[in-house]
């Protein structure tokens, strides 16, 4: 059986997709099939990010280690049972197609509440949250007092998982390794820094979650979307040496992999 990452936050910007295609094509650089699927039927943006990839690859005569993507089938409404939903019809029909031929199975989320969004969060066995290292993505989580340092309580998405880890337990599935990515931190201890690190370790306690270090902000991510490339296809592409932020983020991306501590795999790049 497959093991599902969900990469999942309500809200946009959070880098979902950037760490989506990374992680994914740094598992296929490890031995591992992996199938990756775009819940965000509107923006499509890791569709976007891995068919950029195979035209890029194609115009340049280049063969690189790729993680599949497959689309949700279309399915006929008058074939659905009554009180079916087609949506939930169409992921879990993609979902038991690849199980036996995948690895893992990777579904990039949304940035909003969606019922797709819902229903791929209770098949996680992996969630991975990117958030922003900021109090303004951190409400998605819990709400704060006016000092950022005492919790009041869970926020809408927290909810969400909580309602996830209900439904797997009450069908003897295991619980959702849940793992909360810091993305751009800043470069110096700054107060906001301190407080969000504090704020999150507590609320880590309280409801059940991993924290794992995420990516600065790097204009590289940026540069490697058109092309479909992630940071380990540098020098596969003609880069003879990165610079000083490239290798950073490498060292992070690596970090990132190591937090995950995914079944099976063995960070070695």
């Amino acid at each position: 059986m497959a093991h599902i990452i969900v990469v999942g936050n309500e809200k946009g910007g959070a880098g979902k997709s950037t760490v989506s295609m990374h992680v994914a094509t740094a598992l296929v650089r490890m031995g591992h099939s992996v199938s990756t699927i775009d819940l965000d039927l509107r923006q499509k943006t890791l569709a976007r990010y891995v068919h950029n990839r195979l035209t890029f690859l194609s115009e340049s005569r280049l063969n690189l280690p790729s993680p599949d993507f497959y689309d949700l089938p279309e399915v006929n409404p008058k074939k659905l049972k009554p009180g079916e939903n087609q949506y939930d019809h169409r992921l879990s029909a993609v979902i038991a197609d690849l199980e036996g031929k995948s690895d893992f199975i990777l579904i990039d989320c949304p940035g909003s509440h969606t019922r797709l969004s819902q229903v791929a969060h209770t098949l996680a066995d992996t969630l991975i949250t990117p958030l922003n290292d900021s109090f303004i993505d951190f409400d998605l989580l819990a709400h704060v007092d006016t000092d950022g340092r005492k919790i009041q309580g869970p926020s809408v998405y927290s909810e969400m998982v909580w309602n996830a880890r209900q439904l797997r337990a009450q069908a003897g599935l295991p619980p959702i390794d849940w793992i909360v990515v810091r993305n751009r931190l800043g470069a110096q201890q700054m107060v906001n820094k301190e407080k969000m690190g504090a704020a999150l370790e507590n609320l880590a306690r309280r409801i059940g979650f991993r924290i794992a270090p995420g990516f600065n902000e790097r204009v590289i991510f940026r540069e490697l979307f058109p092309r479909g490339l992630t940071l380990l296809d540098l020098k596969d592409i003609g880069v003879k040496q990165l610079n000083i932020s490239n290798v950073a983020a490498r060292q992070e991306l690596r970090d990132l992999l190591k937090g995950l501590d995914l079944p099976g795999v063995a960070v070695d790049f």
